[in-house]
């Protein structure tokens, strides 16, 4: 605020807001303090941040924006990159006659002004509000994100001539040596990526080397993002950092290596799992988030239709056999089981988990993670962990014969089994379990139900707009006039809150397949993947396909997320039929 002009303190005192004593010692402050009057009765709370904005515009004519009631459209606020608004502490909040009104909080900050002329390339007309009033509506337009960014830290970081050309492993140590200092940049780089990940919801970030630079990418629902590209110079120092972090050896630059970090950002307690692979152009490192907000998702809330539901909750509660829950890496099939384990998860109940790694810790369950160094793998935690009587079991993944082998005779024994295979869809896990050299019959009396699924990105709700898609859309699709009769074709045009995308959050599609009298028949013969597929189709199992068109015809997604990760086959008339004639009874 300027110090030339102060007479818009006349219009508080006229308007009753101050007195002419609080002034006074305002002033007083003012001086001593060498700040300005306006902020002193604000700090004073002599006068509201609004009432003393709107005395400054009215005293020097300029208008004031009151933006506890203002809504500023969407297409105005993308005029505007959130960098420089946030650089500036200034908003846009209205185009007209070829002029960008932006709001500022100081009208005589000329420099400012001049400068978004230049940047922004238009006509500027500036209005007033409140310094705190816009840096809140920056946040509510552009996104949350607290302290500084990422993209900003990293465009200094290209702006200076800071040299991280060290290449051995004394020179990263030196390096860290270097920036030892809590304001140091690369731990304030590290740490603003963690924290800007977070609060954008990433499950991943991505720390990827090339000639001539180090790409940044975060994986947000499912897709990456590329970030703000760091200077090429930055990365050992960056990698240095994250294995001191996590407790990785800095020397060891040849071989994979894999560590943990403990975090804490905002009130969130984070585990991150760190991965360094060494690559042409240097170490390449994944941080995996580990949310545990994730973990206390219930059954209910991962998106299972109503049949699967109801028929997955009587699974579980069986007393013994195989569940086994498939699909690709980042499928959501661990949330998947600690979501089952979760609902069994009772004093009366003893549950042992064999895990590699184990990546969330829940309590009153018995963890032990798989650590191959010693021999300790997942055959041997299940054969000693048959001794310590568990009413359930969960093993990570049946990856071999021998794991496959001891977690059916847990099985057979009157336990609970969980566990994960690598397959496309739910029938194909039969024939995987026989590929890895467990005996058809055994299998067939062992595996009671398989569980496939995928994740797709769910439409914003604050941007979901409805509309019909066209014909051929829906003939593509091979949905039945049925199901398209009962739709709600929504998508999202893409806001602030969703990245512009139209998309926020996740949730699963799957096949759940129940092993039946047939289903065994066909085990024990070791009959092919299509012949188990059609016999579960005709037996009422949902494919993948299917359960992400019900998705699609209740707004939740969209055709091109169901394209993104299922298939469409000739069993899928068959398949919706059983969703038409589940509509039907709701």
């Amino acid at each position: 605020m300027s110090r030339v002009m102060q007479s818009f303190t006349d219009l508080l005192l006229k308007q009753g807001v101050i007195s002419l004593d609080q002034l006074t010692e305002a002033e007083e402050v003012a001086k001593t303090t060498n700040a300005e009057v306006g902020d002193v009765l604000i700090q004073m709370e002599y006068a509201t941040p609004e009432e003393v904005a709107e005395a400054m515009a009215k005293h020097n004519k300029i208008p004031y924006v009151d933006l506890r009631s203002a809504q500023i459209r969407d297409d105005v606020i993308e005029l505007v990159p959130e960098s420089v608004a946030r650089e500036n502490n200034v908003l846009p909040y209205d185009e007209r006659d070829g002029a960008l009104r932006i709001l500022v909080s100081d009208p005589f900050d000329l420099e400012t002004i001049e400068k978004l002329r230049f940047i922004l390339n238009r006509k500027i007309e500036t209005a007033l509000a409140p310094k705190g009033a816009i840096t809140g509506a920056i946040n509510k337009y552009y996104g949350q994100v607290e302290g500084e960014s990422a993209d900003s830290m990293l465009q200094e970081f290209t702006d200076t001539a800071i040299d991280f050309t060290e290449t051995d492993a004394d020179s990263e140590a030196h390096d860290e040596a270097e920036v030892d200092d809590s304001s140091a940049p690369v731990i304030r780089l590290v740490n603003l990526m963690i924290q800007e990940a977070v609060q954008l919801r990433a499950s991943d970030i991505h720390i990827e080397p090339f000639e001539d630079r180090v790409r940044i990418r975060y994986r947000i629902d499912g897709v990456c993002v590329e970030r703000e590209n760091a200077p090429r110079r930055m990365l050992s120092a960056i990698i240095a950092r994250i294995k001191i972090l996590s407790k990785i050896d800095i020397s060891e630059k040849r071989r994979p290596t894999d560590g943990r970090i403990k975090i804490t950002v905002g009130d969130k307690q984070l585990d991150l799992r760190v991965s360094i692979i060494p690559t042409n152009h240097g170490q390449s490192s994944v941080m995996r988030l580990l949310d545990k907000d994730n973990i206390k998702v219930g059954v209910r809330q991962l998106g299972l239709s109503e049949r699967d539901f109801r028929a997955f909750n009587n699974l579980i509660r069986r007393p013994n056999g195989i569940v086994l829950v498939t699909g690709p890496t980042g499928s959501g099939k661990t949330t998947t089981l600690y979501a089952a384990l979760n609902a069994l998860n009772r004093p009366d109940r003893k549950i042992i988990t064999a895990e590699d790694p184990v990546e969330y810790y829940l309590p009153g369950i018995n963890q032990v993670e798989v650590r191959h160094n010693i021999g300790l793998d997942f055959a041997l935690i299940i054969r000693a962990m048959l001794r310590q009587a568990p009413n359930i079991i969960l093993v990570g993944e049946m990856r071999d014969h021998e794991t496959a082998s001891m977690g059916i005779q847990a099985s057979l024994t009157g336990h609970l089994v969980f566990s994960t295979l690598h397959t496309n869809d739910a029938p194909s896990a039969i024939s995987r379990m026989v590929d890895i050299g467990v005996p058809g019959y055994m299998v067939a009396s062992s595996v009671i139900a398989v569980l496939a699924q995928r994740l797709v990105r769910t439409i914003c709700p604050r941007c979901k707009v409805r509309y019909t898609p066209p014909e051929s859309v829906i003939e593509d699709a091979g949905l039945p006039p049925e199901m398209v009769k009962q739709a709600e074709f929504t998508r999202g045009k893409g806001c602030p809150y969703c990245g512009r995308t139209g998309y926020r959050g996740r949730i699963g599609i799957y096949e759940l397949m129940l092993v039946n009298n047939r289903l065994r028949e066909h085990m024990f013969k070791g009959s092919p993947t299509t012949e188990i597929r059609q016999e579960a189709i005709n037996n009422g199992m949902s494919t993948l396909y299917a359960d992400g068109m019900l998705k699609v015809i209740r707004g939740i997604t969209t055709f091109e997320e169901v394209y993104r990760v299922a298939k469409r086959t000739e069993q899928e008339t068959l398949a919706m039929s059983h969703i038409v004639a589940d509509l039907d009874s709701l």
